[in-house]
């Protein structure tokens, strides 16, 4: 019988991972989206709980993509676009 060692993110106990850099990236993302959740709820008036949190974890996903943008690379938003609009 194969042992198997899981790795899991306590912000996220239904994923689970084989390798612990993955899983530490996974936590590292969600604990950006949570801080971020909070700012965007502080400071954008009326915006809902479930749009702060899925744009959260939208930004928290890309976050290599805004570091850039807010790094006077602006362009670098681009590679967000949907891909039907990168090809027009």
């Amino acid at each position: 019988m194969a042992v198997e060692t899981l790795y899991r993110s306590t912000r996220d106990l239904e994923t689970t991972f084989v390798d612990r850099k993955l899983a530490d990236a996974h936590d590292q993302m969600l604990e950006l989206a949570e801080l971020l959740t909070d700012v965007l709820m502080k400071n954008v008036d009326g915006l809902s709980e479930k749009h702060a949190e899925d744009a959260s974890i939208f930004m928290a996903k890309n976050r290599a993509v805004f570091a850039a943008a807010f790094k006077s690379n602006a362009l670098a938003l681009n590679e967000l676009a949907p891909a039907a609009e990168q090809a027009e």
